[in-house]
């Protein structure tokens, strides 16, 4: 996937309602808390793809750990159940470090060509995401 070297149309917060709030110009949501972040922009429409794999995906680790609670509740052997915890946290994991990776390649990248203010959020969160990552 390229990233745009031209930064997405923002959008006033009456029209922002149809394509969602986000900081990130691929993804329509973004939100901690239910509330929203970040100003609002355009989803670039080549971005629809890839959205739904996302989504794919992250049903992809639902159902695993719906398959948890069912060994849970079937009384699976303990290790078997930890053997699977240990599954689905490497798919999170894994998951955790594709968002990362393309949150920097194009959010990060984006406000680093237009610098400022804009710059340092990116920077200050990026960091602090890692961070986060590197604890959990």
């Amino acid at each position: 996937m390229q990233a745009s070297s031209a930064a997405p149309e923002p959008l006033s917060a009456a029209t922002a309602g149809s394509y969602g709030q986000g900081v990130c110009s691929k993804w329509a949501k973004s939100s901690v808390n239910g509330h929203a972040r970040g100003r609002a922009y355009r989803v670039m429409s080549g971005h629809k793809k890839h959205k739904d794999d996302v989504v794919v995906r992250l049903r992809r680790i639902e159902g695993q750990v719906r398959g948890l609670q069912r060994m849970v509740e079937e009384d699976t052997y303990c290790i078997d159940v930890l053997t699977q915890v240990s599954a689905v946290t490497r798919a999170l994991q894994s998951f955790a470090l594709q968002m990362l990776d393309e949150h920097m390649a194009t959010c990060v990248s984006d406000a680093v060509a237009e610098g400022g203010e804009e710059k340092e959020q990116k920077l200050k969160e990026a960091s602090d995401a890692i961070a986060r990552l590197v604890r959990s």
